[in-house]
């Protein structure tokens, strides 16, 4: 698989989960804040990922 199709997938969950947690916990929060949401999570995802290769070399 490579990065691009593992960066597609991220970007889907990461939007999918962003606007299922603010529907759940602000059901009126604007469309910015669930973008922002979006991206900070899938950062989050490369942030864990870089830290676990990190540990594992």
């Amino acid at each position: 698989m490579t990065k691009f199709y593992i960066f597609i997938i991220r970007a889907v969950l990461g939007a999918a989960f962003a606007v299922l947690l603010s529907r759940f916990f602000y059901p009126d929060a604007n469309l910015v804040y669930v973008a922002c949401m979006g991206i900070f999570l899938v950062g989050a995802s490369y942030i864990a990922e870089y830290f676990r290769n990190k540990k594992s070399t």
